[in-house]
């Protein structure tokens, strides 16, 4: 058997409208709706297990590519955080009709909370899974910590840069646009309040998004059940089947199973 062919939805406006590829697995409430990380997309390990867990349980799992990613119409490089959230609304408000679970990994942490706080009035999200969230990650982690004065200059004088990356041949392009755009978004520095149970899975090797960070996540959230769980020797991706099988645990868990 060949891979699944999705189906695409037109996301966009001002004339800048992309297809947007989104697998689904029908199946009973509540819905798990899992969102990617940076330069990730929904072929990858942990989407393939929560699609596999979906199927097997007959649960109902939807799965997308964001624009410039995976099977997703657009360049990489000419994506933002607005379009990544338009992207994920869009698929929210066609796919997710009924009560949901968001399942986001990575920057798709970071998308889940910007989309539960912009459809929290719809009562429908009923939890969060973050996977090592990477919560306003453009700023916190890249600009801030990782960027040195010469990498900062480069962006904001020629509009991009390209990071070497751990985890594709290609170099991750970063551009004046993604940094500035995501100010639009940055969730740190006010109590949050999703109004839904949260349950966050993250390494203590993590790399990219450190534990400090996630434990950051916690403290913003006084209002919401919050389960933080440490992987002593994960890491960033989380793949490995004792970490997939945590994963799966904890959806299986919040969805009342």
């Amino acid at each position: 058997m060949g891979d699944p062919e999705p189906q695409f939805i037109p996301v966009g406006k001002n004339g800048k409208i992309l297809q947007i590829a989104i697998l689904e697995d029908p199946g009973r409430q509540p819905t798990l709706l899992w969102l990617s990380g940076f330069k990730s997309d929904m072929a990858g390990s942990k989407a393939e297990a929560l699609s596999n867990f979906g199927r097997t349980s007959g649960q109902h799992v939807v799965r997308f590519d964001y624009s410039g990613h995976g099977r997703s119409g657009g360049a990489f490089e000419e994506g933002c955080v607005s379009d990544w959230l338009e992207d994920a609304e869009a698929v929210f408000d066609r796919f997710c009709t009924e009560d949901t679970i968001l399942v986001g990994s990575s920057m798709g942490g970071w998308i889940s909370l910007l989309l539960a706080l912009a459809r929290k009035e719809t009562g429908k999200i009923k939890g969060l899974v973050l996977i090592a969230p990477a919560v306003d990650f453009t700023e916190e982690l890249m600009w801030k910590q990782r960027f040195t004065d010469e990498i900062r200059e480069t962006i904001m004088t020629h509009g991009r840069w390209s990071q070497p990356s751990d985890y594709d041949d290609e170099p991750y392009v970063i551009t004046r646009e993604l940094i500035e755009d995501g100010r639009n978004h940055l969730l740190f520095g006010d109590p949050l309040h999703v109004g839904a149970p949260v349950a966050i899975l993250q390494g203590v090797e993590d790399p990219d998004v450190p534990a400090s960070h996630a434990q950051r996540l916690v403290e913003a959230l006084p209002q919401d059940d919050v389960t933080y769980s440490l992987v002593p020797d994960g890491d960033h991706r989380l793949s490995r089947p004792q970490d997939i099988d945590l994963l799966l645990r904890t959806v299986a868990n919040m969805s009342g199973r």
